[in-house]
């Protein structure tokens, strides 16, 4: 399974994503690709996002049972500790609100 979260991204972006996956909500993609495909629309999604900021979660044979990504403006960032991924929200980030 693979999700995708869009954040004020351009909407061919999103659009360019329907193609592949569900948006059960604006921005949030969900479907079942192959490797490939996921990193390709990886690929496109990163070299279009514009400002916004895109997150990439999907099923593999880990600890965690999922790896993930993230690119551009997000409110968050992931971090690595000892082997797993977590997500860290800023402190500029907790300033803003």
């Amino acid at each position: 399974m693979v999700v995708m979260i869009l954040e004020k991204v351009p909407l061919r972006v999103r659009g360019e994503l329907t193609h592949w996956l569900l948006e059960i909500k604006p921005g949030v993609f969900v479907g079942h690709l192959s490797a490939r495909v996921r990193d390709k629309l990886w690929e496109k999604c990163t070299q279009a996002k514009g400002m916004g900021g895109i997150t990439q979660v999907w099923s593999t044979n880990t600890e965690q049972h999922f790896a993930m990504r993230m690119a551009g403006d997000t409110t968050r960032e992931i971090i690595n500790l000892e082997g797993l991924q977590l997500i860290r929200i800023p402190q500029k980030a907790h300033e803003a609100t």
